[in-house]
């Protein structure tokens, strides 16, 4: 297993199911944590006080989009730890909006939040990871970055540009040892998903506990056996169905 003791992850929807639930299992395998973005102070400080149970962590709240802010929270994080050896891009928004009822304001938001973010953080990013002996991005993706489902296009296109950055990114950097990885879930018991499919039961839903898993098996099993992209579906779906 790869020692994961005082490496540094920066955590983007750290308010979130995700998000908190990745924050945490990774603090409680010895990792540091920044929680960076979003403007919900109590989500935030219930995620950091959780997390500083096991490690340190730093919060640094404010506007993804703003690119101002999203530069100056890497280098704030990367001076309050010293390092940056990991990025977790887990902040999204969903949708339920019949296509020809976007607005151009909502496309912009899901697309900026969803795809532009972790475009630029990653950018940000680099500079640091290429100093880590074990870097490694993980985009949050979606299983709708393979499929389409009705009243989601904006939100589908979101996560298929995503999953096309994360391939294109890996690319460019697997001769850096730096790891470019998507996690493309089905239905995760979230706020969001309440969102996106209100049809779904919480029953038989993935957790946000299964996916942080994932991410500490991406982490903790750096081997020569890579895996690019691991994809998850609900108990109720059929195997090898998107």
């Amino acid at each position: 297993m790869t020692e994961l003791k005082n490496k540094v992850a920066i955590i983007t929807g750290g308010g979130g199911g995700i998000g908190s639930a990745v924050a945490q299992t990774l603090a409680a395998n010895g990792m540091k944590i920044a929680l960076l973005g979003g403007n919900n102070l109590e989500k935030l400080s219930a995620t950091a006080d959780a997390v500083r149970k096991y490690s340190d962590c730093l919060v640094i709240p404010g506007d993804l989009t703003d690119m101002e802010f999203l530069s100056g929270a890497v280098s704030q994080a990367a001076e309050y730890f010293g390092k940056i050896d990991t990025l977790i891009n887990n902040a999204g928004v969903a949708q339920n909006t019949p296509f020809e009822a976007v607005s151009v304001a909502e496309f912009d938001r899901i697309m900026a939040i969803n795809t532009k973010v972790p475009y630029f953080l990653t950018q940000f990013t680099l500079p640091f990871l290429r100093k880590s002996d074990a870097a490694a991005v993980i985009n949050i993706a979606s299983v709708v970055a393979h499929a389409g489902y009705p009243q989601q296009s904006v939100y589908t296109a979101s996560k298929h540009a995503l999953l096309g950055m994360t391939k294109s990114i890996a690319n460019e950097l697997h001769k850096e040892n730096i790891r470019v990885h998507a996690i493309s879930p089905g239905g995760v018991y979230t706020d969001m998903v309440k969102i996106s499919r209100p049809d779904l039961s919480p029953d038989g839903m993935i957790m946000p506990e299964d996916i942080a898993e994932i991410v500490l098996f991406f982490l903790a099993r750096r081997t020569n056996a890579v895996i690019d992209e691991i994809c998850v579906h609900r108990l109720g779906k059929e195997p090898f169905q998107i």
